[in-house]
């Protein structure tokens, strides 16, 4: 009868072990964004913070496993239960890692993106909020095009069948309807400098839009780039894809 004890508190302190570890993971998955967006820390010890959390997060679902399989067998309800949220926590934060991991491996790392490439739109205004930020604002030509052709060729300029004074109201409304903070807009230079900012680390990307006269439409043109980091996860692409959808619409 002891030993049986002994075996059946065992088991139960795995499983508590585990959801210990998946809960202190999920904590610091939780804080390694908004860490990272308040300025606690750089972005760098951000994303360092969360890797760390989703290696607990696996390292607590194998133990809650462990603890669960463990705990059925000797019919401890308390112990399945610590190993079960164990196990959903810690393989929640790990697949979450791993999915963000395997979407940087699917794209190219660069952090640039253009529908123009040979002749992409330049930041002018928003130069001057730019301190010693990681990337320079200079396109870097041919190196990023040839990724970027090759990874998204879909990226194209936009060609509406209305003068350039109406398409210019309607990319100001589509920048304000994705929620981006528009810092320079000029009917006259057919131009609108604006900044997004990402959800989880607060990231800041940098955004400009010319329009020029095409026959008798205009061409639309866009530009979003990362201060920081050498990939963007794909990140620009999307941004200029939900706004040349947003600009048809």
């Amino acid at each position: 009868m002891r030993v049986l004890m002994q075996m059946k508190n065992k088991t139960a302190l795995i499983g508590r072990v585990g959801f210990i570890i998946a809960l202190l993971s999920g904590l610091a998955a939780l804080l390694s964004g908004p860490g990272t967006s308040y300025g606690a820390w750089n972005y760098r010890t951000g994303i360092s913070v969360l890797r760390w959390a989703a290696y607990g997060g696996i390292a607590a679902a194998t133990l809650s496993l462990i603890g669960l399989i463990a705990s059925h067998r000797t019919g401890i309800v308390r112990g399945l239960l610590w190993a079960l949220l164990g196990v959903v926590i810690g393989s929640s934060i790990g697949g979450m890692v791993l999915h963000w991991k395997q979407v940087a491996e699917s794209v190219p790392r660069i952090n640039d993106i253009t529908t123009d490439t040979e002749d992409p739109p330049q930041f002018v205004v928003i130069l001057r909020l730019l301190k010693g930020d990681e990337n320079s604002p200079v396109y870097r030509g041919e190196v990023v095009a040839a990724q970027q052709r090759n990874a998204y060729p879909d990226i194209i300029p936009l060609v509406l069948p209305v003068p350039p004074d109406q398409a210019f109201e309607r990319a100001v409304a589509a920048a304000r309807q994705l929620g981006w903070q528009i810092i320079y807009a000029d009917r006259n230079a057919r131009c609108i400098e604006a900044v997004d900012t990402t959800f989880w680390f607060g990231f800041k990307d940098d955004i400009v839009i010319r329009l020029r006269q095409q026959n008798s439409g205009s061409r639309i043109d866009i530009r979003s780039e990362s201060r920081v980091g050498v990939s963007d996860l794909g990140k620009n692409a999307e941004r200029i894809r939900k706004f040349l959808r947003a600009m048809k619409d």
